[in-house]
């Protein structure tokens, strides 16, 4: 290796290397560069993955909420003999909820006159906080009038 001080001839070098042994390991600029730019391709994707896993993660975590606080208000819904149509609302740990009761409307089923039980269409909203909702319908026997 030839070495040159400030004062020499060969001015801008100040070391040289004479002969390139082929046994001298390392990295041109090109080639890490391009592994650089694979590991940063691959950590974008891996990003991606990731955000839409967190946003799977919270649509499925109110979705279990919202169904949770339909069981419950399912569950508390007034005695059959009770539940006369009409609408009812309230709101059940920020999720507010509405419960419309009307008689269930179907042609095709012949109801006798001396009938003892009367159907009910019942469908309940529940709505989240950030305005989602999810709808549940049922069908509730009422005691007709005549019993």
């Amino acid at each position: 290796m030839k070495c040159a001080s400030i004062g020499s001839p060969g001015g801008s070098t100040l070391c040289h290397s004479t002969d390139p042994s082929p046994t001298a390991a390392g990295f041109t600029l090109l080639e890490v560069l391009v592994a650089l730019s694979i590991v940063a391709i691959g950590l974008a994707s891996i990003g991606g993955l990731v955000a839409t896993s967190v946003r799977g993660v919270s649509s499925i975590e109110s979705h279990l909420t919202r169904l949770d606080t339909a069981r419950a208000i399912m569950a508390a819904l007034p005695d059959r003999d009770q539940l006369v149509p009409g609408t009812l609302t309230g709101e059940v740990a920020e999720h507010p909820w509405r419960i419309d009761v009307s008689p269930f409307a179907a042609t095709d089923i012949g109801l006798r006159p001396s009938v003892r039980w009367v159907p009910n269409a019942v469908v309940l909203t529940v709505s989240s906080p950030t305005g989602a909702a999810m709808k549940i319908s049922t069908i509730s026997l009422r005691r007709s009038d005549g019993k």
